[in-house]
């Protein structure tokens, strides 16, 4: 069985290049990173709410990736494995060095979005709407950053990478309930924190 879905996810290209990478393929680790250094950067991006550990935290990261490749035998898509890593790598840093919130200024928050639609890009000509842009920008950053670490990241999962409840379950070795839990309590909070009234 094991040999089975070992041959089904070699079809994924990360996990051929994986065995590349396994067999001293410094090209294949480099187009490894090449392909997934967004998703990492995006991640540890919005999990601390600052630009300035992104680049240190990727590339410990992708160490780790690299030091695993001789070992590493393909048991689902390499992105799984790969949000795993990511996860695991961030909570134990953050715990590590006892940092919990990491409120920035509105242009270290959210990167925005590479094809933004039209109607957005319009009104954010507008002053007082890039204004009201950046305060809500900075809101969310404080607001997310406030969450306990599991919550953030189900959340940061789920709303940016587009994960299912499933593949988060995967990443972060817990139940489809406890997913649930984490998103609702995640979603309970920012609410309560963003709504008007906390401005007052």
């Amino acid at each position: 069985m094991i040999s089975d879905n070992k041959d089904r996810y070699l079809s994924d290209p990360d996990n051929e290049l994986m065995r590349r990478v396994g067999s001293g393929d410094k090209t294949a680790f480099k187009e490894l990173v090449q392909r997934n250094q967004r998703i990492v950067t995006g991640i540890i991006y919005r999990y601390t709410g600052n630009h300035h550990d992104v680049e240190d935290l990727a590339q410990d990261i992708f160490l780790k990736v690299y030091k695993a490749a001789p070992r590493y035998t393909p048991r689902a898509q390499f992105k799984t494995w790969l949000y795993k890593v990511v996860a695991h790598h961030c909570f134990n840093y953050f715990r590590s060095q006892k940092r919990r919130s990491f409120i920035t200024s509105y242009n270290q928050s959210f990167p925005e979005e590479d094809n933004p639609p039209a109607h957005y890009a319009e009104a954010q000509k507008q002053p007082e709407n890039v204004m009201q842009q950046q305060e809500l920008r900075t809101a969310l950053t404080a607001a997310l950053a406030e969450l306990p670490d599991r919550q953030r990241m189900a959340l940061i999962l789920h709303r940016f990478e587009d994960l299912s409840y499933k593949e988060i379950a995967n990443v972060l070795g817990c139940s489809l309930s406890a997913v649930e839990s984490l998103l609702f309590r995640a979603m309970s909070s920012l609410k309560e924190k963003l709504s008007p009234s906390k401005s007052v």
